[in-house]
């Protein structure tokens, strides 16, 4: 028997199961979205190939996993700031959510997490303007490469960092530290 001969509708009926029956296939076939509570929870894990495969999705999912970045950036355990600090880093502006917990984490104990939170917020630019105060304190940091990072981090923002400029000229006194200042205060001064 052939379908034409059932009737149009009959036809119409058998295709449109055809193509619910394909797109249900393509459905299962489709991987799920990844848990961002779950890419957070590998992303603290001790099994670095786990914890890599976590964050280069999480880098490609962006802010879902924010939430769970700022909370992690509250462990207990440095390691486990300074990972969610560079994977903020990575995320850039779309996770401006977490700059205040980024200016905070500028004053911690380890200068593993200090770095990369100052090089996050550099990476976000202007977004990470209420950070500005927190980055100028950076700029007496112990470590000379968080003072560094803060000040490239300050001209990243640029105008809105003005309030640093006096801050960025007694940095240019120190040692090493003159290129980053001088380069910083030119952008927030818009190339003077």
């Amino acid at each position: 028997m052939r379908l034409a001969s059932l009737g149009r509708p009959f036809v119409s009926l058998a295709l449109a199961l055809a193509l619910a029956f394909a797109g249900s296939l393509a459905c299962r076939s489709q991987p799920k979205e990844p848990d961002a509570a779950a890419l957070i929870a590998d992303l603290s894990s001790d099994d670095a190939e786990k914890s890599g495969k976590a964050s280069v999705t999480i880098l490609g999912k962006g802010d879902l996993a924010v939430p769970g970045l700022i909370e992690m950036l509250g462990s207990p355990d440095p390691k486990l700031r300074s990972r969610a600090a560079t994977t903020l880093w990575g995320l850039g502006g779309s996770a401006k959510a977490a700059v205040p917990a980024l200016a905070v984490a500028l004053k911690d104990t380890d200068v593993t997490v200090r770095r990369p939170s100052a090089s996050a917020l550099g990476n976000m630019g202007p977004l990470a303007a209420d950070a500005v105060p927190a980055l100028i304190g950076a700029l007496n940091d112990s470590d000379n490469q968080v003072r560094q990072l803060s000040a490239k981090a300050l001209g990243a923002i640029g105008p809105a960092a003005k309030a640093a400029l006096p801050a960025l000229d007694a940095l240019a006194r120190r040692e090493g530290l003159r290129e980053a200042a001088e380069d910083a205060r030119k952008k927030i001064s818009g190339g003077r």
